[in-house]
């Protein structure tokens, strides 16, 4: 009985052993290829942080001007991509045509606040995207302040026509992510000209979207609804905010003079500027990387959205550099007008559902600024936004050494997003978002607010995942 109970054990440990063996070799085949993209990630970073051009095209890009869509500067800047692109020897570039929204701001706003007792103080505006413009002598009427849309209702009309709103609801300091502070106080700035409208006010004034007090006011979309009457609407600086909630409680029948020359003008046309490196094995499987081209009208959009222009396009720049030669199409796409439209998002989605030729594997979006990397969210639909996840997240290891480690299941991005019916995985750049409203929609939003080194190191870190995409698609 001893004998057999000895030759059991030996059998079953025999056995183990075998088992541990084939784990080994499993563990052995996976830690080589860890090993290997381990040093071309390397090799990535190497390259850009020694040789990256997206900073001086950057530059480049910024000397040009804003890039408001439809306006001379945005079509130069079309011009601009095209040549960038075609400089790189690339398999394939081209344009799509589109034709977008022509908005333009006219001569500088002028504002000013006028107490009861005659003193008059100037204060800074700036009308939000798409605002019609004020009678040519202005507007003149006192002011009731609010903290956002349901507080109208709760006044009703008795005490709010005549007068122009002022929602002075600051982004919420306590959120870490700052996007979703921008978010907890955005409608007051997209919705509220014609919430207000709906209540007799003659125009509306919003408080910046920013966090830090200062004396820029930020600009951006709104939109009318088609039921109200269309009243001038436009941002004041936070600083500008602070000090008139504080005039009002000392002078509560003060009256607020605004004068805007804004007009919307016929549709342009416009460009999405697209380059390309086909795939050497699945050259019908596309993964897309983009950012906009177009910029609103205050500053030179260099952190909105010029550093995810030159980031998408210094992609095939490294492949390049290296000679990689991705597995899977590798395409740039400069989007023209996210800011106050998204028609160049939704002219290459449709021409992407219609092209049955290709599948699109995955569209990466930067558009939070050229900052320190973090890491990446990831949407789509349910499956395939599970099945990207998991894939990432078996990625991460790679991406510790760099200071990437946010990944999470979230939104991607606004041009991105209107692929997500077509089953792509979509995936958003995730930079560090702290100094980010300090310059989103504002005259601060230039070149020199952008590190080169932070620039490079979010193009290096898009690069590796396109890198690991391409080889191991999903």
């Amino acid at each position: 009985m001893k004998l057999k109970i000895t030759f059991l054990i030996l059998i079953i440990i025999t056995a183990i052993g075998c088992n541990c063996d084939k784990q080994n070799v499993r563990t052995e085949i996976k830690t080589q290829e860890f090993v290997e993209d381990e040093k071309q990630i390397r090799a990535i970073f190497d390259d850009e942080l020694n040789k990256g051009k997206c900073y001086e095209n950057l530059r480049t890009l910024c000397s040009g001007g804003s890039r408001l869509s439809g306006s001379k500067e945005a079509a130069n800047a079309v011009q601009w991509g095209k040549n960038l692109l075609q400089s790189m020897n690339l398999d394939s570039v081209y344009l799509q045509d589109i034709m977008v929204p022509h908005w333009v701001r006219g001569e500088k706003e002028f504002a000013e606040i006028r107490f009861s007792n005659g003193k008059k103080e100037q204060t800074r505006i700036c009308a939000l995207g798409g605002s019609v413009g004020t009678p040519k002598d202005g507007i003149t009427a006192e002011v009731i302040e609010v903290f956002g849309l349901e507080d109208l209702e709760k006044l009703g009309e008795e005490k709010i026509k005549g007068k122009i709103v002022f929602y002075n609801r600051p982004m919420k300091p306590t959120h870490i992510n700052t996007f979703d502070a921008y978010g907890g106080c955005v409608d007051q700035r997209g919705g509220g000209a014609s919430e207000a409208a709906k209540y007799g006010a003659v125009a509306s004034l919003v408080r910046s979207m920013n966090l830090r007090l200062d004396n820029f006011p930020h600009t951006g979309g709104q939109g009318y609804k088609d039921t109200t009457q269309k009243i001038p609407t436009a941002a004041i600086s936070t600083n500008g905010a602070e000090y008139l909630s504080k005039m009002l409680k000392e002078d509560a029948k003060l009256k607020f003079y605004l004068k805007m020359n804004c007009e919307t003008l016929p549709d342009a046309t416009s460009h999405n500027v697209i380059g390309e490196i086909k795939g050497s094995k699945y050259p019908d499987e596309v993964i897309v990387i983009g950012g906009h081209l177009d910029s609103w009208d205050a500053g030179t959009g260099a952190h909105d959205d010029g550093a995810g222009i030159v980031q998408s396009v210094e992609i095939l720049n490294i492949f390049k550099s290296l000679g990689l030669k991705p597995e899977r199409t590798i395409r740039c796409v400069m989007f023209m007008n996210e800011e106050n439209g998204c028609r160049g998002a939704e002219k290459y989605a449709e021409l992407a559902k219609a092209n049955k030729n290709e599948k699109h594997l995955a569209a990466i979006e930067s558009d939070r600024g050229g900052f320190a990397p973090r890491g990446f969210s990831v949407d789509g639909t349910d499956t395939v936004k599970n099945k990207c996840y998991t894939k990432i997240m078996s990625w991460r290891e790679l991406f510790k050494p760099y200071g990437i480690h946010q990944f999470e299941q979230g939104f991607s991005g606004v041009d991105v997003s209107r692929l997500k019916d077509q089953d792509i995985a979509l995936i958003g750049f995730i930079p560090d978002s702290q100094r980010y409203f300090d310059f989103h929609h504002a005259d601060t939003d230039n070149f020199d607010g952008v590190n080169k080194r932070e620039l490079e190191l979010g193009a290096a870190s898009i690069a590796s995942l396109v890198y690991l995409l391409s080889k191991y698609g999903l």
